[in-house]
């Protein structure tokens, strides 16, 4: 017979499967991208280019959770037929075969907890890019080099999904690391899972730049904002706006930048100021600057409605003591605790080489009513 634990993990993941199927309306969906598939066989379907895209971002959607659910489904169809005729041979429960259905069980589970994090990127610009900010804060040099961490960490992180990282601007600090740096980071999905890692974050360690091996307590200012499409409803004014150019900082020899192409761009109003230079063309580099404010513009609007929202830092609160959002401890001993969710890891080498899904996960499951339904949640 196959391990009992087995049979009810499988017992456990097609409950989840099927709620999962209804939730998401997958039966609907297929209906959905029938419809659609019609709208984009029309002859007159690019006669309006820019409601052609929106047709097909709306179908490729449907699609991807339609030919997702359905690929799991087979899985588990798959899974079920083996465990059925693993016990109708009477293998033993400690025989190879059996072991092999246990970790494709718990394979399958890790498969379904993605679909389901996945599920709960449905905010509106969830699936945009992202553009993700670091901005060293108490702690002097400690704080500076605590950002320089942060920066390997996300880039990495984004590298381990699959995802494009551009730096948009970066100004190093006066002695090591850096004091703040701008990243763009390309991927379906990239504004949803990296929007968890927006707060203060907090690092405590041995200084490496103290001689007297003290600890040091250092924190860090994370923001994202998603990467707006340009028919966004945010209106800038030209007066609104105060536009500096400067000389981008590079490499020096031949390499050195000769023109201010770098562009800073302060919304006087708010006093949001962005800035952009890593291009060498002026023009492209006010073209992304201004699609960062927009972008931070549309932020603070949302901001202003969420009234419940937790305060981080800037207007949000101080960069500092009593803001954080997640602490990480590499002296007297080693932990990462994300104090919103709870998750925790002892293993501060994964973290800091970008494995932070599971804090990601925690953050996008407790933010989801639907993490609160018993019915289909799974005991590790």
């Amino acid at each position: 017979m196959i391990k009992p634990e087995t049979k009810d993990l499988h017992d456990q993941i097609e409950k989840r499967a099927g709620y999962l199927w209804r939730y998401l309306d997958v039966d609907k969906k297929k209906i959905e991208i029938k419809e659609l598939e019609e709208q984009m066989s029309a002859e007159s379907f690019w006669n309006d280019q820019k409601a052609a895209q929106k047709v097909i971002a709306q179908a490729n959607l449907a699609k991807g959770v339609v030919n997702g659910m359905s690929e799991f489904m087979s899985k588990l169809e798959d899974a079920r037929a083996m465990e059925e005729l693993l016990e109708e041979e009477g293998v033993d429960e400690l025989s190879d075969e059996a072991e092999e259905l246990h970790k494709a069980a718990e394979a399958l589970k890790e498969e379904l907890d993605e679909l389901e994090i996945q599920c709960y990127l449905n905010k509106p610009h969830d699936r945009c890019n992202a553009l993700l900010s670091i901005n060293a804060g108490a702690g002097g040099t400690e704080s500076c080099d605590w950002a320089d961490l942060l920066y390997r960490m996300y880039t990495r992180w984004a590298e381990r999904r699959g995802f494009k990282v551009e730096v948009i601007d970066m100004l190093p600090g006066e002695e090591a690391g850096l004091d703040k740096v701008t990243l763009r980071i390309v991927g379906e999905n990239a504004f949803g899972y990296a929007n968890a890692e927006r707060g203060v974050h907090r690092l405590v360690r041995i200084s490496p730049f103290d001689s007297q091996k003290r600890r040091h307590t250092s924190f860090c200012a994370v923001d994202v904002v998603a990467e707006i499409e340009d028919d966004i409803e945010i209106e800038v004014e030209a007066k609104d706006i105060r536009e500096d150019t400067y000389r981008a900082s590079g490499k020096g020899g031949q390499h050195v930048n000769k023109t201010d192409s770098a562009i800073r761009l302060t919304h006087l109003p708010t006093g949001i100021v962005v800035q952009c230079q890593n291009d060498r063309s002026q023009h492209k580099n006010r073209s992304t600057a201004m699609k960062m404010l927009k972008a931070r513009l549309y932020e603070r609007q949302e901001d202003e409605k969420r009234s419940a929202m937790e305060k981080m830092y800037g207007e949000k609160g101080e960069i500092g003591w009593g803001n954080q959002i997640r602490s990480y401890v590499f002296q007297p001993y080693q932990m990462v605790k994300d104090l919103r969710t709870g998750v925790e890891t002892g293993n501060i080498q994964a973290v800091m080489d970008g494995d932070i899904d599971r804090f990601v996960s925690g953050w996008l499951r407790a933010g989801s009513p639907r993490s609160r339904n018993k019915e289909i949640q799974i005991e590790d």
